[in-house]
């Protein structure tokens, strides 16, 4: 998908003829650039493939004159981006439930781009076009939330609402397959949730942020629309 809607920003290194080392930058216009896919084989690691694709990056997002660079971040990557001019801005996290009864409830369509600009401080559509040509859709005047099928489970997000209960609904509604969700714990309606509904954490990481700080209202943002695209 990222090849697809941004191939002259996805970056790799070629080794011994294979693709051993990627790196990928999302814009949103101007005011959003995100870094994912931060991906280098086992065999290869420990060589600078990391650090060449991400100082490739941020020169292309220079380029572009990208006010805000951002990016989610392992333990093990963080001392990398520090070095980079990255710092921290909030916990990420991970969630996980297994497969069990959803409550099925169903909305009206309506414009889920409606409160996505408020909520994140960037546009975004062409990236939630994208993801609504593989995901299921709940929308309301309230707000939108997305699920797609995984790799491993099913994956919840993006979800923008203003309406703790019109998240609720639609994250147990997608919740009946096994599945993955990314929260900001700085969202504590979103915590509370994910353990009503019965989702444990498996991973945290932390965004952090190059250049301007763009904060949206992290209080409607339920679900990150995933690691590699904020």
């Amino acid at each position: 998908m990222l090849l697809r809607l941004n191939p002259e920003n996805c970056f790799g290194i070629d080794a011994d003829g294979r693709l051993v080392s990627t790196a990928t930058l999302m814009c949103y216009g101007k005011q959003l650039g995100w870094i994912g896919m931060v991906l280098t084989a086992t065999a290869y690691r420990r060589r600078g493939f990391a650090r060449t694709l991400l100082l490739h990056t941020i020169a292309r997002a220079d380029q572009l004159a990208i006010e805000s660079l951002k990016l989610d971040a392992t333990d093990q990557g963080q001392p990398l981006y520090e070095s980079l001019g990255f710092r921290v801005e909030q916990p990420v996290e991970r969630w996980w439930r297994p497969k069990q009864a959803a409550c099925g409830s169903a909305f009206q369509p309506a414009n889920f781009l409606d409160h996505e600009l408020d909520a994140y401080g960037a546009d975004r559509s062409k990236l939630l076009r994208a993801l609504t040509e593989r995901s299921k859709v709940q929308a309301s005047a309230d707000g939108f939330c997305l699920s797609r099928p995984g790799r491993r489970a099913n994956y919840i997000g993006p979800c923008i609402s203003q309406s703790a209960e019109f998240a609720r609904c639609s994250i147990e509604a997608f919740a009946g397959e096994e599945s993955y969700w990314d929260l900001l714990p700085q969202n504590q309606a979103a915590l509370n949730i994910a353990t009503e509904l019965g989702f444990k954490p498996l991973r945290k990481l932390l965004r952090m942020v190059r250049g301007r700080d763009l904060r949206g209202r992290k209080d409607w943002i339920y679900a990150i629309a995933g690691f590699e695209l904020g």
